[in-house]
């Protein structure tokens, strides 16, 4: 006999079907624990269990608290197989810090150059719509940068190459963790996102200019400046220097 899917299963498909569908679309905060429940016919337990399944999927970011920037946020949409089992090998393997970035460097600006060679045949909706999302001035630090992580996500998923987008899904979680920690190194937060706001829109412009070198230098940059601007030597610099 086949057997019935568990409460919180329903919730989770639920949820992703949404996704699918729309309804859900990225920088949305899903509905409150309560009213999910209610929605749903299920307890709030079920409801918390399927979020943290979304979240271990990288779809969600959940933010402790209360007000407008607490429960959890869409960051991405349902992805295949081939990018969690990536992402799973990246979080066991714990690489370096530098190794990751300098793998970033690598296969960001090849992506840049790639996209910026066939502008007119790629789609860049997705990444646009992640620039929108990352507009709201209230996103928390750890909110932004999970759809910063997911922008350049969707660059790589843009260009067609299945295992660069499968590579770079496998470094997300590394690279959200030490651009989530950088923020806390940040002396001003709100100017650096202004600068990271800039810096994506001057990325997807170049992109769908048609200008490689352009895409592949604003890369570049965007990428090593916020990696030297957030590390502890930048953060012991700025305490040295005041």
């Amino acid at each position: 006999m086949p057997t019935e899917p568990r409460a919180w299963e329903g919730v989770l498909a639920s949820i992703e079907g949404r996704l699918v569908d729309g309804d859900l679309r990225l920088g949305d905060h899903l509905p409150p624990e309560r009213a999910l429940a209610a929605d749903l016919g299920v307890a709030r337990s079920s409801v918390r269990e399927a979020i943290r399944v979304l979240e271990a999927m990288g779809l969600v970011r959940t933010q402790t608290g209360s007000g407008p920037s607490s429960g959890a946020i869409i960051v991405a949409r349902p992805v295949g197989g081939m990018q969690a089992l990536m992402r799973l090998q990246v979080a066991a393997s714990g690489f370096p810090v530098a190794d990751v970035v300098r793998t970033r460097l690598l296969l960001e600006t090849s992506v840049a150059v790639d996209l910026a060679d066939r502008p007119d045949d790629v789609d860049l909706a997705e990444a646009a719509q992640l620039l929108d999302a990352m507009d709201a001035r209230s996103l928390t630090p750890q909110e932004f940068l999970a759809l910063d992580a997911r922008f350049h996500l969707a660059l790589a998923e843009a260009s067609g190459n299945t295992v660069v987008a499968a590579m770079m899904a496998g470094l997300r979680s590394s690279i959200e963790s030490y651009v989530i920690g950088g923020a806390e190194r940040i002396p001003d937060w709100p100017a650096m996102a202004d600068r990271l706001r800039q810096e994506h829109r001057g990325i997807l412009t170049a992109i769908g200019a048609g200008d490689p070198a352009g895409s592949q230098a604003l890369v570049h940059d965007h990428i090593s400046g916020y990696y030297r601007d957030a590390s502890p030597a930048a953060s012991t610099n700025h305490h040295e220097t005041r």
